[in-house]
């Protein structure tokens, strides 16, 4: 199977480094570049944003999946060509999961730690076989991988990790993992 959609996990926050928000918008390009679909958790601020703008302007399919709660702080992208609207972050990560071939966790905070180990965590268990690929921009995710690798040789974590989650420390190793995912 070619991958046509890709979930995107990532911050939504404004205070954060321009490295990663270049980081984002070319992503964002490459997206479009090959006219793939975009599947997103559809904010108008951060790295949402800054990717979906990219993307949009290089002529990607841009999904929103958005929780009541953002639309009534009337925080959703003017950008999307589809709106899902799903009454909570539980649902938003199932529709995201279901909507998408593969997962990309940018940079992000709580929000983005909780859906990468949600689809993680139901990998391990078989409910689906869909990787999460960690961009791993400026090593942001540095810690959080040895404490997975911590993890793993101690015998917590079940499964062969490299089944469930890839890391790309750059936008080439990103295309590699995408490209090579079945």
């Amino acid at each position: 199977m070619k991958i046509k959609s890709i979930g995107l996990f990532c911050a939504a926050s404004e205070a954060i480094d321009s490295l990663y928000v270049d980081a984002a918008r070319e992503f964002g390009r490459w997206l479009g570049s090959e006219a793939l679909t975009l599947v997103y958790g559809g904010a108008a601020k951060g790295l949402m944003e800054a990717t979906a703008s990219a993307a949009k302007a290089a002529g990607a399919h841009i999904v929103g999946v958005v929780p009541d709660i953002l639309v009534a702080h009337g925080s959703v992208s003017t950008l999307l060509d589809e709106c899902v609207q799903v009454p909570d972050l539980s649902v938003r990560k199932e529709t995201i999961l279901g909507r998408s071939d593969i997962l990309v966790a940018m940079p992000g905070g709580l929000g983005t730690l909780d859906e990468v180990f949600h689809v993680m965590g139901s990998a391990t268990i078989g409910f689906h076989d869909k990787k999460v690929v960690f961009y791993n921009v400026n090593n942001f995710w540095g810690s959080m991988l040895a404490t997975l690798a911590e993890l793993r040789d101690k015998g917590f974590l079940r499964g062969e990790p490299d089944k469930f989650f890839a890391v790309a420390d750059t936008l080439e190793e990103l295309k590699n993992i995408i490209a090579n995912e079945k």
